[in-house]
């Protein structure tokens, strides 16, 4: 049996990575942590990081970047593998995860999907192909999500601009410029509104033609079942950074 200790427990996420933890053999929560005890959960819930008394076997991470942290630091105190799924980190803080991962086993994705990764190995692959293209992606999201762009749009710009020779840079927001469209950019572009779980578009705009790959997610279950695939791999590994490329 895999013991779990979910890091936002009462989030969307974490509220559905519960739901599917109670229907997968093998599994068990073990408890949660997050910023209050709603007091709805089948579990324990924890609001101090020095208040858990269980160890779990695996931390599975579905919160915001100042709670990842938290919890990292209570996972290297006990030696607990950590399955990171929470967007939004800087360039300096993925560094100090990188620190964490040489002393405990963390697995981190920008989307636990298997086909949006399965996505970006596509989008990466066409890109030498189609060299002469502009290069747009476009994310939709719901309109309570806090991060923009995605970390999914930066996971398929950075999969695009690894087969570029890393050769080209990001345009945000062209509001502000008044100039025309470079071929070595990226656009990226974030929209927010509803309660869309995640869509993803990257399009190829040659002079004569256009090319077009979507993914559309419909269920945040994708998430929390790739979630909890990562944990299987993860539980019994090495210290050390693995990601979705490895799981596949």
């Amino acid at each position: 049996m895999i013991n779990v200790l979910i890091n936002g427990c009462n989030g969307k996420m974490g509220q559905e990575l519960a739901k599917q933890i109670e229907n997968k053999e093998g599994f068990s929560i073990l408890c949660g942590y997050d910023k209050i005890d709603t007091g709805d959960n089948k579990f324990p819930v924890y609001t101090k990081i020095e208040a858990i008394k269980e160890t779990p076997d695996i931390i599975i991470d579905f919160s915001v970047p100042e709670a990842t942290f938290k919890i990292l630091e209570y996972a290297l105190d006990k030696k607990v593998p950590v399955v990171i799924a929470t967007t939004g980190f800087s360039d300096e803080e993925l560094s100090k995860i990188n620190e964490f991962s040489k002393q405990i086993p963390i697995f981190r994705s920008a989307n636990m999907s298997y086909e949006i990764n399965l996505m970006a190995k596509i989008v990466s692959s066409l890109a030498p192909l189609l060299s002469d293209s502009d290069i747009e992606i476009v994310e939709t999201h719901h309109n309570r999500k806090i991060d923009a762009p995605s970390g999914t749009a930066i996971l398929l710009a950075d999969a695009i601009n690894e087969k570029l020779d890393n050769s080209m840079t990001y345009e945000y927001n062209r509001h502000s410029k008044r100039e025309k469209r470079s071929k070595k950019e990226i656009g990226i572009h974030s929209i927010r509104g509803g309660n869309v779980v995640g869509k993803h578009t990257v399009t190829f705009f040659s002079q004569d033609e256009t090319f077009e790959i979507t993914h559309d997610v419909s269920s945040r279950s994708v998430f929390a079942k790739g979630a909890i695939k990562a944990a299987e791999f993860l539980v019994h590994k090495d210290p050390g950074m693995y990601n979705m490329n490895d799981l596949i």
